[in-house]
């Protein structure tokens, strides 16, 4: 993964420019640059089919279809943050205004996630009955074709070329396609926020395996 604090940085420039001016004026300017950066926190999370390039001075992000699935992690500390997209989808723009945790879809493939509540490895895993298998049976067959995706529901159906707010807490966690996680635990007496996220050949499969599950039990 790749960390930036670019945006971050151009504050401190800024900062060490104006230190040197021996004036109150420059004191007060520096201050409302500092607190003018202040607060625009966005966390960027970069999915690709093989390596991405981010380019953040020319506001870049250019992807080839490789192998395999990867992400990159970028920090910027700015209002507002566009980056051109040139990727096996073709090219796009997108803008981020909010501040908080992004993911951009530079893959040609479509990414699928939601909000998952995961327990801690020490309690018991409930036993799933048949009326819960249907029901999520259907929850994933109707997020695979895109439906009932809505921010308040926190599940995303995130096209090829997107860019996706995800949550206004910029320290959320997130776990990618083909990675397994089946616990986690509390973080100062709470539980953390996780969103999970597939591939579509991902959600194929588990729909399956539940599908097979309510046919044994019959």
């Amino acid at each position: 993964m790749v960390f930036s604090h670019h945006a971050v940085d151009n504050c401190s420039v800024i900062f060490f420019k104006e230190a040197f001016m021996k004036n109150l004026l420059a004191f007060f300017f520096v201050s409302s640059v500092l607190i003018a950066c202040a607060g625009n926190d966005k966390t960027i999370i970069i999915m690709s089919k093989g390596e991405a390039t981010v380019d953040l001075n020319a506001g870049t992000i250019q992807a080839k279809d490789g192998a395999g699935h990867e992400e990159k992690l970028v920090a910027v500390n700015k209002a507002d943050i566009s980056f051109k997209l040139n990727t096996p989808a073709g090219e796009a723009t997108v803008q981020l205004k909010e501040n908080g945790l992004y993911i951009i879809n530079v893959k040609n493939d479509t990414i699928i996630g939601s909000y998952q509540q995961y327990t801690s490895a020490s309690q018991p895993q409930k036993v799933i009955t048949q009326e819960s298998l249907a029901q999520k049976i259907d929850s994933l067959q109707q997020l695979s074709q895109g439906k009932n995706v809505s921010a308040a529901n926190r599940n995303f159906f995130i096209l090829p070329n997107q860019a996706t707010f995800i949550t206004s807490n910029p320290q959320a966690q997130v776990v990618g396609p083909y990675h397994q996680m089946r616990s986690a635990e509390k973080v100062d007496g709470k539980d953390p926020e996780i969103y999970r996220f597939y591939s579509i050949k991902e959600i194929r499969e588990m729909i399956a395996k539940l599908q097979a599950l309510t046919v044994a039990s019959e």
